[in-house]
């Protein structure tokens, strides 16, 4: 699956016609890998290659410069926060906007989660096929949380890639919640299947990726990174937010 090949939702946006646009803040995690740090800084590339128009900063909850607050701290106006995350869950919940309301000169708001949705299923598939899947069935390894909302989030994402692939995709944890990936893996090996790939659910590579390549799987896909499908999901999320009325962050 080619990036030309995916829905029309991937035609160009349309221009804001604004006197001065919001700037965006992607919101990251953070992580100790500096191969996050790259992908995601690949990722904030292409994303000002797509919209040269736009400020784009990249903010971190921790582990990584620069942190969330100081990057608020250098702008004015509005902005829309997009968290580079998979579901719902106490960074979306509670931390970020926190963090926003913490800097009263911002009209900002925050963006929901990136998942579940479409575009996310056809850059997993994308992962999948380079990795070399053949019709296996799938484990979807996500971070996990103990937010039902998380979970409820993850098996919706499970249930579109199962449709898009015509195969069983069960979601499995590499941290909190249950079951774990390895657990999911042993059970579809218990169900007869030889053969059974993980997609890595993950923004950026980092220790949770490593955990579920250590799953046990016969092939692990890489983390969704700076794929075209997810750069045009940060950038519907961002128009949507911007098409509604500013609130002040304070």
């Amino acid at each position: 699956m080619t990036t030309t090949q995916l829905p029309g939702r991937l035609a160009p946006l349309r221009v804001l016609h604004a006197a001065r646009r919001p700037a965006l803040v992607l919101v990251a995690h953070g992580s100790h890998d500096p191969a996050a740090s790259a992908e995601l800084g690949r990722l904030h590339a292409r994303l000002r290659r797509a919209r040269p128009e736009l400020d784009i900063r990249l903010g971190h909850l921790g582990l990584n410069d620069p942190l969330l607050p100081g990057v608020l701290d250098e702008l004015s106006g509005r902005v829309v926060l997009v968290p580079l995350l998979l579901s719902r869950g106490y960074h979306s919940k509670t931390d970020i906007p926190r963090t926003l309301s913490a800097a009263p000169h911002l009209a900002g708001e925050c963006a929901p989660p990136l998942g579940p949705d479409p575009l996310l299923t056809e850059a997993l598939a994308d992962r999948l096929e380079a990795a070399g899947w053949r019709g296996e069935p799938v484990v979807l390894a996500a971070s996990g949380s103990r937010d039902q909302d998380a979970a409820r989030d993850a098996g919706t994402q499970a249930e579109l890639l199962a449709a898009r692939l015509g195969v069983t995709v069960r979601p499995g944890y590499v941290a909190a919640g249950g079951p774990s990936v390895a657990a999911r893996v042993a059970e579809l090996t218990a169900e007869g299947h030889p053969r059974v790939a993980v997609a890595s659910y993950f923004t950026a590579p980092g220790d949770f990726a490593r955990l579920a390549a250590a799953a046990g799987g016969a092939l692990t896909s890489a983390p969704l990174g700076d794929h075209p499908a997810l750069a045009r999901l940060v950038l519907e999320r961002y128009q949507s937010c911007v098409s509604r009325p500013a609130r002040l962050a304070g």
